[in-house]
């Protein structure tokens, strides 16, 4: 390959992408990355200048923590001068948590962040696995007329469509469409040509890459049901173990009239807690006050989370909470776009 060829730097933490099958035991197994031209030899076809990472021991994505968050951000930061674009190879049941942090941790992006998966192993012939990774390089090295990065921020691969990172979900265990983004349209769509989405594209006023590594886990997160027993929940309520709490609540982002509840919730905001509300529905928003069962909320200072995702929502908790806000800042960020997370 050219040397002028884009340069992208992929990174395998684990996954159903990155397995195969043992010939002799017919089990699963994660193969060696830096020989992935053996199971996918069309990539000697792209031109592009492909680099490999690989976890030391590659981890299935239910598994997924901070700490995996903030070893990926390292890599992309620490090598972030030396490629044009990364694509991360991830089990897609958490990807979206992961894509949704990795957007508020690396701010000030102007070079792609792609993180792609399967549903079946590399290794299998119907597997999905090819043409997400091929499609993900692509999107990666992809530039401008003014060789610039077309797409310059953290976004989701998956089956023929780019989604921004923050904006997406898994909706699908056994379809290959897994991820929806059901309140923003996709940034690009992989036809025949990969047609870009330009207007829908970010873009940062930062002026250089800012790697925020410490996301807090003091949060939490309840959905409500009919018939919720919250005296089980009392003890998440403390503001002395969780700084912050996302309720999926119903609709337009309303809760029953419970006495349990709103005392619950009342009392951990005095005490310096936060509360974010957001909506169950695959896709809306919150709009607190609509209805008379939300408009409480609205009295007590919990916070409309708009039309964030959970993903969203949680990751972004997870960042504000360890940036030494006072409560009125965290509440006006909490409701901001940073990241192209919220419709404003």
């Amino acid at each position: 390959m050219s040397n002028s060829n884009p340069k992208v730097l992929m990174i395998y933490t684990g996954g159903t992408i990155g397995m195969v099958n043992d010939l002799q035991t017919g089990e699963l197994k994660a193969f060696d990355f830096n020989q992935i031209d053996s199971h996918v030899p069309e990539l000697n076809r792209l031109n592009v200048n492909l680099t490999t990472i690989s976890f030391d021991h590659p981890i299935d994505s239910s598994e997924i923590t901070i700490n995996d968050w903030k070893k990926i951000g390292e890599i992309i930061y620490g090598n972030y001068e030396s490629y044009d674009g990364f694509v991360i190879l991830h089990g897609s049941d958490t990807m979206a948590y992961t894509a949704s942090a990795l957007s508020f941790m690396l701010q000030g992006l102007k070079k792609p962040v792609i993180l792609t998966g399967s549903q079946l192993p590399i290794g299998t012939i119907r597997t999905d696995g090819k043409e997400n990774l091929i499609t993900a390089i692509e999107i990666a090295a992809c530039k401008d007329e003014n060789n610039e990065a077309v797409v310059q921020e953290v976004a989701v691969y998956f089956e023929y469509s780019l989604y921004r990172g923050n904006r997406s979900s898994k909706v699908s265990a056994n379809q290959f469409e897994a991820f929806k983004s059901p309140n923003y349209t996709p940034l690009a769509i992989a036809g025949v040509t990969i047609e870009f989405h330009k207007d829908r594209l970010l873009r940062t006023a930062k002026k250089q890459l800012e790697f925020h590594p410490n996301l807090s886990n003091e949060v939490a997160l309840i959905k409500l049901f009919p018939g919720i027993n919250f005296s089980f929940y009392e003890a998440i309520f403390d503001a002395k173990k969780i700084k912050g709490i996302v309720i999926e609540t119903y609709g337009s982002g309303n809760a029953p009239s419970d006495q349990k509840l709103q005392k619950a919730i009342a009392t951990f905001i005095q005490d310096g807690g936060v509360v974010l509300n957001i909506t169950q529905c695959s896709s809306g928003k919150v709009v607190q006050g609509k209805y008379e069962t939300s408009s409480f909320f609205n009295k007590i200072g919990v916070i409309s989370g708009g039309d964030m995702t959970t993903e969203a929502a949680i990751s972004k908790l997870m960042y504000l909470i360890n940036q030494d806000l006072s409560s009125n800042e965290l509440k006006v960020l909490l409701q901001t776009s940073i990241v192209g997370e919220l419709s404003n």
